[in-house]
């Protein structure tokens, strides 16, 4: 038998909404659009038609509302891929634990979410100012040594791979992106990103501190494997695309290219990389 699950595991806010994200079940759309920062989920909203409902609390701000006849909500999550785990389980209870009884449902919903996030490039072919598909993700953070990732074994030959080459003291691990959805943005490039734990020291960047593998970005944009080469790396992709197959939903993450860490060179106009991929994303959904 199935026993409920316990208010210290599933905690509920006192006006009955989850925890971290402040929603109670019917406030989000099937279908969602993920986003980092705060400020853009309000960019992104503005587009709609009719906005229903705007939630804040912490880091996660959530817009849900209608676009030419769709319900869509957008969330943001902040940085990294701890929040992105936290914000992953709390969507899927929302549709499929019932807070009544504090049991899942017999019948789960299958999401829709999208991922739309600035990134840094690591290939020449991709200036800053481009646009990016995740066709599989690389997580160089440790989330996924809590839980029991089912993986194919052409993503576990990549994550092997990856440790001999950085020479990592942890096996990182690798998901590959909705394939329904990738059919749906064919006109952009794709490439294999890279999820890193921070935006310095993880991401090869010295400040006042060197970091431990120096010559990662371009050691990692020289390695070609099965599906492409290692395209761009940023924060929350794996993490995304692996809480995703473990719950059960369709997750791409779409990258605005921002700054080229091969040239060196940053966008001037970073604002309007990201306006442009927010336009086809509502298009295309």
């Amino acid at each position: 038998m199935v026993k409920p699950l316990p208010e210290s595991d599933f905690i509920l806010n006192p006006d009955g909404s989850i925890y971290h994200l402040n929603l109670k079940p019917g406030e989000v759309a099937e279908t969602v659009i993920a986003v980092g920062d705060p400020d853009r989920v309000q960019e992104i909203s503005r587009h709609f038609d009719k906005v229903e409902l705007r939630v804040r609390k912490r880091e996660f701000v959530t817009h849900t509302g209608w676009y030419h006849g769709k319900r869509i909500s957008v969330i943001s999550t902040g940085m990294g891929t701890d929040n992105v785990e936290i914000f992953m389980t709390e969507l899927d209870a929302l549709f499929n634990i019932d807070f009544s009884t504090r049991l899942p449902k017999n019948t789960l919903t299958r999401l829709t979410i999208i991922r739309v996030g600035t990134s840094g490039g690591m290939q020449g072919s991709l200036p800053a100012g481009s646009l990016l598909a995740s066709s599989f993700a690389l997580g160089l953070d440790t989330l996924m040594a809590f839980y029991q990732l089912p993986q194919s074994g052409e993503e576990r030959s990549i994550s092997q791979l990856v440790k001999e080459r950085l020479n990592l003291p942890f096996l990182p691990y690798c998901v590959r992106g909705s394939e329904s959805l990738l059919e749906r943005f064919t006109d952009l490039p794709q490439g294999i990103t890279v999820t890193c734990p921070g935006f310095y020291g993880p991401q090869g960047r010295a400040v006042r501190l060197n970091p431990q593998i120096p010559e990662m970005i371009s050691t990692l944009s020289e390695l070609e494997v099965n599906p492409g080469v290692f395209s761009n790396f940023e924060m929350e992709t794996a993490g995304y695309y692996a809480m995703g197959r473990l719950l059960g939903h369709d997750m791409l993450s779409l990258n605005a290219i921002v700054a080229n860490r091969i040239s060196n060179r940053f966008s001037e106009a970073p604002e309007q990389v990201v306006e442009k991929l927010i336009a086809i994303v509502l298009e295309k959904m």
